[in-house]
């Protein structure tokens, strides 16, 4: 018998409703909730990242939002120890834990199938390496570290600067390592149509519009957010930041941001496809996915 303590995660691709299934999940066993979102941890970027919000926690405790200033970096070790913290907490609470976010890399390193390095931040190496563009930053780590290219996102420019971050350091990218975890695993994926999806990303797009997300992002420059490093964001960030320098016109930033998120959803699939051990359910079949959780409780 497994008596390990149960964590349960939802994945799936970018507005497949991962926040709003982990809620009902919450209110269904007891719950509470770990963001594993690599911008939802930053103050401020809340609009653009949908972070969940008071009204809709549902008075379900959640953790691991705004706990990082967006004008310094948050990685991967930081959100595996903050993590860890949180999920040994719930369980000595007898709650249950539920892993909810769109940063898979976060959720492989807290189930120990990858290892981060022990590499701190180098500010002055990542402004440099800001400054290059993500075909360049590839391109360098192609000759830098072969192997780390290979299986790297190459339009991914925080994994890049990462790596090379790494190699300036220890001269390559540590080989990722996996290790038994302390907990049992039980993860759920959405599995929803390429039309629906389609259909949710330009239906968010344009409510975070219509609710001020281009105001969030010149808030954020006005409170010392570079647009280098709202760039370093992505989607959002990243053409909001460009549309307010006049490098790119209003209609030209909503299509790319439609457009780069659709990719960004098809390369998240890709990657959890891979995971043979993830439990695909529709999201309308709360009961079915109610009594898939009741049993691997048992």
């Amino acid at each position: 018998m497994n008596s390990k303590p149960k964590v349960i995660t939802i994945v799936g691709p970018t507005a497949s409703g991962k926040t709003t299934l982990s809620i009902e999940i919450a209110k269904q066993f007891n719950g509470e909730v770990i963001s594993a979102d690599s911008r939802q941890v930053y103050k401020g970027m809340d609009i653009g990242t949908g972070k969940v919000t008071q009204a809709e926690m549902g008075n379900i405790p959640h953790h691991l939002l705004d706990i990082a200033d967006p004008t310094e970096v948050y990685t991967g070790a930081d959100f595996k120890r903050d993590a860890t913290v949180a999920l040994d907490d719930i369980v000595k609470r007898d709650r249950l834990p539920i892993i909810a976010g769109g940063t898979f890399f976060y959720i492989e390193l807290l189930r120990n199938h990858l290892q981060s390095a022990p590499v701190p931040p180098n500010p002055a190496l990542r402004e440099a390496l800001e400054k290059l563009t993500t075909e360049t930053l590839f391109q360098t780590l192609q000759e830098k570290d072969s192997v780390r290219a290979a299986a790297i996102d190459k339009h991914n420019r925080r994994r890049l600067i990462r790596a090379l971050e790494i190699i300036d350091t220890l001269g390559t990218v540590p080989p990722t390592t996996e290790a038994e975890s302390s907990y049992d695993w039980l993860l759920i994926g959405i599995d929803i149509s390429k039309e629906q999806l389609h259909q949710n990303i330009h239906t968010r797009l344009h409510t975070r519009l219509e609710n001020g997300m281009i105001e969030e992002v010149v808030e954020l420059h006005k409170n010392g957010v570079t647009y280098e490093r709202l760039d370093s964001f992505g989607l959002e960030y990243r053409y909001i930041a460009r549309y307010l320098q006049n490098q790119i016109t209003h209609e030209e930033m909503v299509t790319e941001i439609e457009n780069k998120s659709r990719q960004y959803a098809k390369r998240q699939m890709s990657w959890l496809k891979r995971d043979k051990s993830v439990e695909w359910v529709k999201p309308e079949s709360i009961e079915s996915i109610f009594q898939l959780i009741t049993t691997f409780n048992k």
